[in-house]
């Protein structure tokens, strides 16, 4: 025969109460706080590769030009911005914070973009100037873009931990 015995339920209810803060948690802002965080990543990542122009090198140089709007693009919203070098250029972080994160079915997707009317010719090549020879592309975001797709697991997962641990581990 068996016999009685006391149960103590309070962990079991504390438990659920780190269930239901769970439940509760905000699993949008999550989806588009990771999406903004790749995003930065790719950035960096794509800002550190772009070339910067060495005027020096031009068979005709242009007097006041000053390289970098190539680089500085990733980080502007139109070609004007990138040139003049107002806008968001150094901080990576900031910029992709104000991209908006949008659910695409399951996905959710921050679009990155160079508005620089040259990106494409630097990224992908372009024939040269008197059409005789071809200039090979540069690959810069394609490059980068492959780097945090391998990464991007790791992170996320990493992200998904923290939440969690929040949720499970305070009371």
């Amino acid at each position: 025969m068996g016999r009685g015995g006391r149960v103590d339920l309070r962990q079991l209810k504390a438990f659920e109460r780190k269930l239901a803060k769970l439940a509760e948690a905000d699993y949008k802002k999550f989806c588009e706080d990771a999406a903004k965080e790749l995003a930065a990543r790719l950035l960096s990542k794509v800002i550190k590769r772009t070339i910067v122009a060495d005027p020096s090198t031009w068979q005709t140089p242009v007097k006041g030009y000053v390289g970098g709007t190539l680089r500085r693009g990733w980080t502007a919203k139109t070609h004007a911005e990138a040139e003049s070098g107002r806008g968001n250029g150094n901080n990576v972080k900031q910029f992709a914070d104000s991209l908006t994160a949008k659910k695409v079915g399951n996905v959710y997707e921050i679009e990155v973009i160079n508005p620089v009317e040259y990106a494409s010719y630097i990224e992908f090549g372009h024939r040269t100037s008197n059409h005789q020879g071809w200039v090979n592309g540069r690959f810069m975001m394609t490059i980068s873009a492959d780097e945090v797709e391998q990464q991007a697991p790791a992170i996320l997962e990493g992200k998904l931990l923290i939440m969690l641990r929040g949720a499970l581990d305070g009371d």
